[in-house]
């Protein structure tokens, strides 16, 4: 079984041809797909129906996620939803919402999607690393949790406006079905969402980030530094290498150079660990004058035994890292309540 969800339009267009039919019934399986939304293939009549029963017999399929659980903020600004993909593996996916940055008319809604269920890198601090790896997610897996959301959105007048690759797993150590997805994603035939309003976050594998710049791809990349050095790195990410450190911030500048796109350096601020001010101004010659972007994130609750940091002690860090031309912004996290925030996603935690 193919899912017509994993196919980038030309291979869509390959496959009607070589089915015999013109190439403009590739339009005609695309535009309802990623616009109309549909469960099974009967569900185009705009198809002929010889054509979907040729894609029925030919074993194509149009794959969805099956929403199990859902849970939504206290403000109403942010859903969490346990979704089901089609070999019946759980899921959890975010919308989060910003009313008040309208665009258009419309709320900004970012996707949080995931791109493994587990995590094999470890991280002491959040809850996805620490139920361990179980399995990568195909790209129409991921294209589906997209889907869904968009379905939602579209009922409600809106649309989605971002996506970002922060959910469950680390997207690098998936990377070719990750790169499909976002390709699929971003494609102008396919579900159409700007590169720039993309972003990849990692936690600093080399490898992927050196990739990922080769592409010719314009989306954002987002580094978990989380350390001014490597013994504390090592303590917080048991798989981080021996020079961590030295490598990431290189390779964000290979990164930079390649695409001309800013890295952002992604810190999780835990209180006693690395919030004091003298790790903020270790981070700020690290950090200084390489044109990068960090954004602390005070730890969120269940992500192991860690505190966040006193709103002082934030504030302080900030301004550390401000005073030394270190352009930094502090998170607003949304969905802390419902399990939905950073580091928080975990698939028996559902609200």
């Amino acid at each position: 079984m193919t899912d017509l969800y994993r196919l980038l339009p030309e291979e869509m267009e390959q496959l009607v041809v070589d089915m015999g039919y013109p190439r403009y019934r590739a339009d005609q399986i695309l535009l309802p797909l990623y616009y109309k939304f549909p469960k099974v293939i009967n569900d185009i009549p705009q198809l002929p129906k010889k054509l979907r029963e040729d894609l029925t017999e030919a074993g194509y399929t149009i794959g969805s996620a099956k929403e199990t659980h859902r849970v939504v903020s206290d403000d109403g600004d942010t859903t969490k939803l346990l979704l089901n993909l089609t070999d019946g593996t759980p899921v959890e996916t975010v919308l989060i919402q910003y009313p008040s940055s309208k665009i258009n008319g419309h709320p900004r809604s970012t996707i949080c999607v995931s791109t493994q269920i587990g995590c094999a890198m470890g991280c002491v601090f959040c809850a996805t690393g620490q139920m361990g790896f179980e399995k990568n997610i195909r790209a129409e897996e991921i294209v589906a949790q997209v889907i869904h959301f968009a379905d939602i959105l579209q009922q409600r007048g809106e649309h989605v406006t971002n996506l970002v690759f922060m959910g469950m797993g680390e997207p690098m150590a998936n990377y070719d079905e990750m790169i499909r997805a976002v390709r699929i994603l971003t494609h102008d035939r396919g579900f159409g969402i700007g590169q720039r309003n993309i972003t990849i976050s990692t936690i600093g594998l080399i490898s992927g980030i050196d990739k990922l710049a080769e592409e010719d791809l314009q989306v954002g990349l987002a580094i978990s530094l989380h350390a001014p050095n490597n013994e504390l790195r090592k303590k917080l990410v048991p798989t981080a290498g021996p020079n961590s450190v030295e490598d990431i911030i290189e390779a964000g500048r290979r990164y930079f150079k390649k695409t001309g796109r800013r890295v952002t350096f992604e810190y999780a601020l835990m209180k006693g660990i690395n919030d004091s001010p003298k790790i903020a101004t270790e981070l700020a010659i690290l950090l200084k004058g390489n044109g990068s972007h960090v954004n602390l994130i005070p730890i969120n609750p269940t992500a192991g035994d860690f505190n966040r940091p006193t709103q002082d002690s934030i504030r302080e860090f900030e301004r550390i890292l401000f005073n030394a031309g270190v352009n930094c912004t502090v998170r607003i996290e949304k969905g802390i309540e419902i399990s939905a925030a950073c580091g928080q996603l975990r698939i028996d935690i559902v609200g």
